[in-house]
């Protein structure tokens, strides 16, 4: 299991291992993911700013699987885009299958924490009818690490700082302390609607700061530069690039 492979790791030494040699490029720290659900308005400075309640119980949705990138990969602007936003998340990592996990338990199925960059086309989320996972999930919509924190190396993971940066500018700053669900009732109330898997993620919302609270809004546009950071497990950034071109069906 996803567990005891990193269990084992603890064991080794960072030094003792070989480098890779070059220049490689650095993918999300899991494999086999399998599924990818996230929580809606889950800080509340988030939802006054989107002029939303608090939702009664967590607001979940979906993000495709082949939205998945590495952590300092282009976000890949979708063709028709009008509203492309940022948001910084934590992001829980299933490390052993739950289904029906009690809260006080749910821990011990997270394999770890890393940083996710939850990329939204608002237009698309909002306006073009049916469930958000429309705005969603375009290719590169769902970049993960650089690293993934195991959960007994993380004395509290609902007091880590959290933050986000455009063009150098702050953006996002804020605390996992101030989510209204946290990660372990998180993991519990999922495991009652499905089966939680190793290798599956939980996006678990953003704080305040996000473009679409803006006055104006400030959209994100081919060319801006995307960074983001959580306490412990590290800074991601990212280049806006344009839509791909027409005639690139099948290519990413």
């Amino acid at each position: 299991s996803t567990l005891a492979e990193l269990r084992r790791l603890d064991d080794l030494s960072p030094a003792a291992l070989p480098l890779v040699p070059g220049n490689p490029r650095l993918g999300p720290p899991v494999a086999g993911t399998r599924k990818i659900i996230a929580m809606g308005f889950n800080y509340a400075d988030h939802a006054e700013e989107s002029d939303v309640a608090l939702p009664p119980e967590p607001l979940l949705f979906s993000k495709a699987v082949t939205a998945l990138s590495g952590p300092y990969d282009e976000v890949v602007a979708p063709r028709g885009h009008t509203m492309l936003d940022y948001e910084v998340e934590l992001v829980i990592v299933i490390g052993r299958t739950a289904r029906y996990v009690a809260e006080a338990d749910a821990l011990e199925y997270v394999a770890g924490f890393t940083v996710g960059h939850d990329v939204s086309e608002r237009h698309f989320q909002n306006r073009r009818g049916g469930q958000f996972v429309k705005g969603k999930s375009a290719d590169t919509f769902a970049p993960v690490g650089p690293w993934l924190v195991p959960t007994h190396h993380v004395e509290n993971v609902q007091a880590l700082r959290i933050r986000s940066w455009v063009n150098g500018e702050p953006r996002q700053d804020s605390d996992t302390r101030y989510m209204v669900f946290g990660a372990a009732f998180a993991v519990s109330y999922i495991s009652q609607f499905m089966t939680l898997q190793p290798g599956d993620l939980i996006f678990t919302g953003t704080p305040a700061g996000v473009g679409a609270g803006m006055e104006p809004p400030r959209w994100l546009e081919p060319g801006d530069v995307v960074e983001l950071e959580i306490q412990h497990p590290g800074r991601q950034r990212q280049h806006i690039a344009p839509p791909p071109p027409d005639g690139a069906v099948g290519q990413r």
